[in-house]
């Protein structure tokens, strides 16, 4: 009786486990189920025209480079001759170009921008930089929390309309801010075309619309007649009065370089001066 019963145990168990082998083969899909078999054949199925029809491309994630500049060799002629220091922003030590080198872009930029058309030249670019980053390649932030991006603080969106790829390039943001100068000089001129004044306060003028464009909204800046300067918020006066300073720094480095106006090759011109002037300046 007891054999018996021994025996029926051992065959349960064995049923039991046979049970639990063909589950977990089947949740593995090591044994296929009949339903899955079927998939499969329907799967490997080859329909009527299949090796006539036309092979399908495969997809790729690599986008298309963009094309050339014509200013992109000039670009990296220019980025050879940048030399970096260290300076100290807050608590922070940056790297930023050295003097020679600023005047380098800003020479190159105002050149290219064509900013004597318009009553401007490379020190007003020297004092808009100035102005926006001190010349200290960096992101900041609008008080709306939107990103200034680079040495000219671009806004993604600014930067994208002036054609600028990227703002973390201190030769192409300088040059590109050039172009956006040249179309502020422009509005300010219609801006204070109606006011009587003399040369050099036209000319003062101009130059503090520049800033107005340059860091104003277009609905922050259209406030501006020439006349209520001090009325505007205080961060864009003294955007203004930075870039005047910078400006006049960017004029000395000139006298001590002995630049001259009209160089034929501005980036050859500022290397040999630095070569032959003191060590270069660190702000």
């Amino acid at each position: 009786m007891r054999h018996r019963a021994a025996v029926g145990y051992l065959v349960g168990g064995l049923i039991v486990l046979a049970l639990e082998t063909v589950a977990v083969a089947r949740w593995q899909g090591w044994w296929p189920s009949r339903m899955d078999r079927e998939v499969r054949q329907q799967s490997m199925q080859v329909l009527p025209g299949a090796d006539k029809m036309p092979a399908v491309p495969a997809m790729t994630a690599e986008l298309p480079a963009e094309p050339p500049r014509p200013e992109d060799r000039h670009y990296a002629q220019l980025r050879s001759q940048i030399r970096w220091v260290t300076t100290r922003l807050g608590q922070s030590e940056m790297l930023t170009p050295d003097l020679p080198s600023r005047m380098l872009l800003a020479r190159s930029a105002a050149e290219r921008a064509g900013l004597r058309e318009v009553g401007l030249g490379p020190e007003d670019v020297y004092g808009i930089i100035n102005a926006e980053s001190s010349w200290v390649p960096r992101t900041g932030a609008s008080k709306d929390g939107t990103p200034n991006l680079g040495i000219a603080q671009f806004e993604p969106a600014t930067a994208q309309a002036v054609g600028l790829r990227d703002p973390h390039d201190v030769v192409e943001a300088v040059h590109k801010a050039a172009e956006h100068m040249k179309e502020a000089a422009q509005w300010s001129a219609q801006r204070i075309s109606g006011l009587k004044l003399s040369p050099q306060q036209r000319a003062a003028k101009l130059r503090e619309g520049v800033s107005i464009y340059y860091n104003l909204s277009s609905r922050g800046r259209a406030a501006w007649n020439g006349r209520n300067t001090h009325q505007l918020p205080r961060e864009t006066y003294r955007h203004i009065e930075n870039a005047r300073l910078g400006a006049r720094e960017a004029a000395f480095l000139q006298a001590e370089l002995g630049l001259r106006e009209r160089d034929p090759d501005p980036a050859e011109s500022v290397m040999t001066a630095a070569a032959d002037a003191k060590p270069a300046y660190a702000r």
